[in-house]
């Protein structure tokens, strides 16, 4: 049985960008069944869990002893097992591997640090000095992505485990209308939201959170 860890509770900005989700949805998508390793914060700095996450983040993935972790390599390890996720070709599957990485690389990185000034520094005087550059470069990147998608449903000729990658990617710009004023941006991760597996994904992060969250004081 696959085993993958996810927090039990997280605040509501972080509810549905948890990168369990990747995992999950590639599970979904594969149709293999999987089981969840709740943590919290005590959990994350403890001797068992670095065992199976150095970072002490989520996911964790296990596997017949195989232990895994970053939730990119752990797609790539999915992917090769499904065609659903990954052209069984050699040129689809690079092709397939080198936009995982493009997601990974060329466009989260600036996504993430517009979402770090936003959501922790915002009141910070270095990240109000920061902001309207780290928003060129997101627009930079998403421009590029949009030119590509022009013409394509999809990153490829099909959706694979890149396009998924990509709208979690995508979804951490929720707090911000940066996508939304790219139409063939906006309809692209609409698309790959609608698919059955992704609704299956989040309805059951959604619902662990929902199980845990702290209650209130009477």
């Amino acid at each position: 049985m696959i085993t993958i860890s996810a927090f039990r509770w997280v605040p509501p900005f972080a509810q549905g960008l948890v990168r369990d989700l990747r995992v999950r949805w590639a599970l979904e998508e594969a149709g293999l069944a999987y089981e969840e390793r709740l943590i919290g914060p005590q959990d994350q700095n403890s001797e068992p869990y670095r065992a199976l996450q150095p970072f002490g983040q989520v996911p964790s993935y296990e596997e017949d002893g195989l232990v895994l972790f970053e939730s990119g390599a752990i797609l790539q390890h999915l992917a090769q097992q499904s065609e659903v996720l990954m052209p069984a070709d050699r040129q689809g599957r690079a092709r397939t591997s080198a936009w995982l990485f493009a997601a990974l690389s060329s466009v989260e990185p600036p996504i993430v640090q517009l979402a770090v000034i936003d959501l922790f520094q915002a009141d910070a005087q270095w990240a109000q000095l920061r902001r309207a550059g780290a928003v060129q470069l997101v627009n930079s990147r998403l421009a590029d992505l949009c030119a590509w998608l022009d013409g394509r449903d999809y990153l490829e000729d099909r959706f694979t485990v890149a396009d998924l990658l990509m709208t979690t990617v995508l979804q951490i710009l929720r707090h911000t209308d940066l996508v939304a004023q790219m139409p063939t941006l906006d309809a692209y991760r609409l698309r790959c939201e609608a698919r059955p597996a992704y609704r299956k994904a989040l309805a059951d992060q959604m619902a662990t959170f929902a199980r845990h969250a702290p209650q209130a004081a009477p």
